[in-house]
């Protein structure tokens, strides 16, 4: 495990959300799972039960990652109000392996400017926004758009062998589709606080979705998701609150300092636990999962935005941004607003 924290000089001047407006609800998706596997007994109402979740957005057909990432791209830059000169596509997700996503989200926002993307599952736009905040600290960025286009419910696994499969899928079935984009520009005053980005990735197994790589190049198999849930959380809870305290420490701040905390959620069940472990009421962290999904990096800008609209944060409120990803990694960044 390794962490390191910075206090660039480096800001969030604006958020962008996209949610497609199509969406399916827990119950039509063990209504399609029943009528694709008629012969295995799925019990009713299991997902909610175990995750929380009510529904998922989904794309529209034929609308790709970049299509999400540039509707949520378009709203971030009118909010800022300014020129962006680098763009980092971050997400779990990818319109196709060459060429980089990022070209195509720059062609359909129409910008000129040099992109690459940036990819490390759930936590890829808290990388993005750290990469983000390094270019500006060298000097080579004044303003970065971070985007970020989620379609995972494209590796949904419809048509099951036999219970276990179906339990190695499952959370496939909670995920959502999405767009999310972050401008992070240079500020006299450091708005991005610190961070700190940790990795046990003797963990990468538990969780893949192995197509699009050299690994499975074409084997149909690998276009699902395959996981195992429980060993997830487990891997998850043995990395502890560790990282979160450590940043505090090196910040010499209190969690109490802070307005809001974004949390990444894949199922409500999980949240006071975890709110427990950090020492704060679950009444601090906008739960999101159960009305959205697990929307892999597009969770924290989400909850960002609500925030905002909630009034539970405004400029020069404190968040604490904390993302965990399959790998496993884990990311802290402390903001001032």
């Amino acid at each position: 495990m390794a962490g390191a924290i910075t206090s660039q000089h480096a800001r969030i001047a604006s958020v962008g959300i996209h949610l497609p407006s199509a969406v399916r609800t827990t119950q039509e998706t063990e209504l399609l799972l029943r009528a694709a596997n008629p012969g295995m007994q799925l019990p009713t109402g299991l997902i909610h039960r175990i995750t929380g979740v009510r529904r998922v957005h989904v794309r529209e057909r034929g609308q790709d990652a970049s299509d999400l990432a540039a509707l949520a791209g378009r709203k971030a830059l009118a909010a800022c109000g300014e020129p962006v000169d680098h763009l980092i596509f971050a997400s779990a997700s990818q319109d196709m392996i060459e060429p980089a996503t990022s070209h195509i989200v720059a062609e359909k926002l129409g910008l000129g400017v040099p992109v690459f993307d940036a990819k490390n599952a759930c936590n890829s736009v808290l990388n993005g926004m750290q990469i983000a905040a390094g270019l500006i600290a060298i000097g080579q960025a004044r303003r970065v758009l971070v985007a970020s286009g989620e379609t995972p419910t494209t590796a949904a696994r419809w048509e099951l062998a036999d219970k276990q499969q179906f339990l190695r899928s499952f959370p496939g079935f909670t995920m959502s589709d999405g767009g999310a984009a972050v401008v992070v520009e240079a500020s006299d005053e450091p708005g991005i606080e610190g961070m700190y980005f940790a990795a046990e990735s003797r963990h990468w197994q538990i969780g893949t979705l192995p197509t699009g790589g050299s690994h499975r190049p074409r084997d149909l198999e690998a276009t699902y998701f395959d996981m195992d849930g429980a060993k997830l959380a487990e891997a998850f809870l043995q990395l502890g609150p560790g990282p979160v305290f450590e940043l505090l420490d090196r910040l010499d701040a209190r969690i109490e300092d802070f307005d809001l905390i974004a949390m990444h959620q894949v199922a409500t069940p999980h949240l006071p636990r975890i709110a427990e472990r950090l020492g704060v009421s679950a009444e601090r962290i906008i739960e999101t999962v159960s009305e959205h999904g697990n929307l892999a990096s597009v969770t924290l800008p989400l909850q960002l935005s609500l925030a905002f609209e909630r009034g539970a944060v405004r400029q020069g409120s404190r968040v604490l941004l904390i993302g965990l990803a399959g790998g496993i990694s884990i990311g802290v960044m402390a903001v001032r607003l």
